[in-house]
């Protein structure tokens, strides 16, 4: 027999959970005490926000849901921008909330929140466990939620009597979650768009890509000669170094870039929704049709066809569709060679032009610096602000993990990220970039 709280931890256990963070509470006291013996870290936060986002930056970094605990009412609102970020910027997360006791649910008691009104339109999945025995049940249901299709955060509500009662269950095994591909006919007809195509460009975003992925588009590009573009805030996702590189699609887009995206005959969505940011507040690609031959690649089926009515949609992740186009026949010849190279010529022309500001720190010298020492080892993290721009436009992201920021536009997230990044990742370099509002946040 264990306590309910021991049977959380038991359960994170078995997800491979390295560390939690939080902020304590008594209505979670069981699960503290758990934690105490456990072989997870717990690191102890200032404020239910920062924790909430540091256990979303672990879920970027891993691909698995950070896990965030917080005590009842005041304690889990304000922990709800984590929440809001995992949901825009498609990050799988697991919030567990201290709940009040169950036998006094609905009398308004003392920081009582109904947390399915509360997170319900923002996380993938919102209950209750109400039962000790159902725990291993409703963990392992809550990882394939977080992490499949279009990846999202899940809140767990734990009413504190319940965490104390035993039960004679154990943990379930370690979730991984299927990974949808393209149909064989769908890469066929792929195959088809590109030998008729005259201008085709690469949108790439969204999220559950992962190293060997993101090689895997490099090795695309290359073989098709096809010019890359990242979505906003996803520049990790292509060396800018690369001479297929073609630019950011966010915040200040390069002029010649938007004009080649407006321009191109054939799009590849790969991964990414092209929302407000990145299309240019909804006016690179027409809705519902886009001018654009649009090929929409996406886990979540529940995306294709939600702004955009794609000629071809195509339901996989990043990496299975990378690996499903690796085996199509480059035509001999295409009619866009060297269109990589001279949007990659573009790209370092728009963003090689550094200004100057005024006053004595110059933001140009600091940025060149960044992408000079960090290497393709450094992280750097930021929030949002103005000031963000300086590292979309001008800093050289190299690889997978490089960056770690919120689509959502949250203040606040880059020195939390920051922390938790480096946890996660000790060995890599980690700069939070930041202006003095959002570092105060």
């Amino acid at each position: 027999m264990k306590s309910g709280g021991q049977l959380i931890v038991d359960c994170l256990e078995a997800q491979g959970v390295e560390r939690v963070f939080c902020v304590p509470g008594e209505s979670y006291l069981a699960v503290l005490d758990a934690l105490y013996d456990s072989t997870i870290a717990t690191t102890v936060c200032r404020h239910e926000s920062g924790a909430a986002i540091m256990a979303e930056a672990v879920g970027k970094l891993t691909g698995r849901p950070g896990v965030a605990m917080v005590t009842r009412g005041p304690g889990a609102t304000n922990a709800s921008p984590g929440i809001h970020i995992a949901q825009q910027d498609s990050t799988p997360m697991l919030l567990l909330v201290g709940q009040i006791g169950r036998e006094v649910h609905g009398r308004d008691v003392f920081q009582e929140v109904d947390y399915r009104q509360f997170f319900g339109g923002m996380a993938k999945w919102v209950t209750e466990i109400d039962d000790a025995r159902r725990i291993p049940e409703v963990i392992s249901h809550a990882y394939h939620v977080a992490m499949s299709g279009r990846p999202g955060p899940v809140v767990l509500a734990l009413p504190e009597d319940m965490l104390r009662d035993q039960a004679d269950v154990t943990a379930g095994g370690r979730v991984e979650v299927a990974d949808p591909a393209p149909t064989a006919d769908a890469i066929e007809r792929l195959g088809e768009l590109l030998a008729a195509a005259e201008k085709p460009f690469v949108f790439a975003g969204g999220s559950r890509w992962d190293p060997a992925a993101v090689a895997a588009l490099q090795s695309f590009a290359e073989a098709w000669n096809l010019p890359v573009g990242c979505s906003f805030r996803r520049q990790m996702l292509f060396d800018h170094l690369h001479d297929h590189y073609a630019g950011d699609i966010g915040l200040g887009i390069n002029p010649k870039l938007e004009a080649r995206i407006e321009a191109a005959d054939l799009l590849i969505l790969l991964g990414n929704r092209c929302s407000e940011i990145p299309s240019q507040g909804f006016t690179l690609l027409a809705i519902p049709e886009p001018r654009q031959t649009l090929v929409h690649v996406h886990p979540g089926p529940e995306e294709l066809g939600r702004i955009y009515n794609p000629a071809l949609a195509i339901n996989a992740t990043p990496g299975q569709f990378l690996v499903a186009v690796a085996r199509l026949e480059v035509p001999g010849q295409l009619a866009w060679a060297g269109s990589a190279q001279t949007a990659h010529a573009d790209y370092l022309d728009w963003s090689g032009q550094i200004p100057a500001t005024p006053g004595d720190v110059q933001m140009r010298e600091v940025v060149a610096w960044l992408s000079d020492n960090l290497g393709s080892n450094g992280m750097v993290t930021n929030g949002a602000g103005n000031y963000s721009v300086w590292l979309h436009r001008f800093h050289r992201f190299r690889a997978h993990g490089s960056q770690v920021a919120p689509t959502c536009g949250s203040m606040g997230y880059g020195l939390p990220a920051a922390v938790a990044a480096k946890l996660t990742h000790p060995e890599r370099p980690v700069v939070c970039f930041a202006g003095d509002g959002c570092f105060q946040m």
